[in-house]
């Protein structure tokens, strides 16, 4: 069922004003990929959009809720990246899915990564509606990969002294810490095509004791 966009008072939206709101979302992020949001004002994606702050405010709270909505929207993205965790690795598609699930990391945060770097900033600073989404975010993704470690221990692939979630937890931080910081690596002589391999023979690895 699609969720119903209402405006602050808990009115409806109807397509008009919907179209409105998506333009301030779009705005916002656009903003956003060369502006911190320290920096950024209402007024400043009001004119992005064509409209004004009275307007902005007739569909966010503030800024943050603007960026809260944008994470949400980012999040809607995590699922299919769900399923192909819970997936087999084993035989042929084993290496083949892993590397599927690094690029799809990657090509989130390319996507989304000045929202997305606001989320985790604003979730490390405190704000309980970033981190209850970033928690919501990340829940699925070490459940799936948690689960597929428990699978390998069950087979005697991998040590049992390896707590699953605690391998889980790690290799998510890596997952997002490297598709964050991707372009950084360029520096050190680190292209997407060396990342995606080597980051997914230590997926592999760690999920189920195979190189």
């Amino acid at each position: 069922m699609t969720e119903k966009l209402v405006d602050q008072s808990g009115r409806e939206l109807g397509p008009r004003a919907a179209e409105t709101r998506q333009r301030l979302l779009d705005a916002t992020e656009e903003l956003l990929a060369s502006c911190p949001l320290r920096d950024l004002r209402v007024i400043d994606v009001a004119r992005r959009e064509g409209s004004s702050p009275a307007t902005f405010y007739q569909y966010f709270e503030d800024l943050e809720d603007a960026v809260v909505h944008l994470a949400e929207r980012a999040a809607l993205e995590m699922p299919p990246i769900v399923e192909e965790l819970r997936g087999s690795f084993e035989g042929e598609d084993a290496l083949p899915r892993a590397r599927r699930i690094v690029e799809a990391f990657i090509a989130h945060w390319d996507a989304h990564r000045a929202v997305l770097r606001v989320r985790n900033l604003a979730s490390e600073e405190g704000d309980p509606r970033f981190r209850d989404l970033r928690r919501r975010v990340h829940a699925p993704v070490i459940e799936a990969l948690a689960a597929q470690v428990v699978r390998s221990q069950q087979a005697g692939c991998v040590a049992r002294e390896i707590h699953p979630q605690a391998a889980a937890a790690a290799m998510a931080a890596i997952l997002e810490r490297l598709a964050a910081y991707h372009v950084e690596l360029r520096a050190f002589g680190v292209t997407r095509e060396h990342l995606v391999e080597t980051s997914a023979r230590i997926l592999l690895r760690t999920l189920t004791g195979r190189g």
